[in-house]
């Protein structure tokens, strides 16, 4: 079983997995547009996380991490997943495209993704950049800081390289900081 991470799941792997392959999936795009209760905030006041929307143009790419799980650990990381993206995510399939081939994988393969949908109560939506950056910048929960989070994935991506540039991810972090420098 393969599963992508394209939030935390790039910069925090809290499972065992025996191949790692970085690379995009198409169709999507990634958005901060879930609230977090459980993870980068709390009900009474709750952070942002990514999740993935269906975009326009199919050849819209997301960039992230697809982790290889041996089949004797299948079982036990589909039940850690499921329980920590339990806020509001579902598990769905999809085709990554890897970013080089390995000396086994030369093609496009179908793996899993966690997506949170606008019908999920925890879906926050749109909001303007500002707003979201606000609300990330004073969010804290029992996995961190939310602009821990942000600061995070937007360092994984750049770590990935010039390909992965995501426009919302880099005009929100840029927001974020701005916070950061005037306290």
């Amino acid at each position: 079983m393969w599963v992508f991470g394209y939030g935390s799941l790039v910069w925090k792997v809290d499972f065992p997995y025996e191949k790692k392959l970085t690379g995009y999936i198409k169709g999507y795009i990634r958005r901060f547009y879930q609230h977090s209760i459980d993870h980068r905030g709390y009900p009474q006041k709750p952070g942002r996380v990514v999740t993935l929307l269906l975009s326009k143009n199919c050849n819209d790419k997301v960039w992230g991490v697809a982790y290889k799980i041996k089949d004797c650990d299948v079982d036990k990381v589909t039940k850690h997943l499921d329980h920590r993206e339990k806020n509001g995510y579902i598990r769905s399939i999809v085709k990554f495209y890897p970013k080089e081939a390995s000396e086994d994988i030369t093609k496009p393969f179908d793996l899993y993704i966690y997506v949170a949908t606008p019908e999920n109560e925890s879906f926050a939506g749109e909001a303007s950049i500002q707003d979201i950056a606000q609300q990330i910048y004073t969010a804290c929960g029992h996995s961190g800081t939310n602009k821990e989070y942000i600061y995070n994935l937007a360092n994984a991506m750049r770590d990935i390289g010039p390909e992965a540039y995501d426009e919302h991810l880099c005009t929100l972090e840029r927001a974020v900081r701005s916070l950061d420098y005037d306290d």
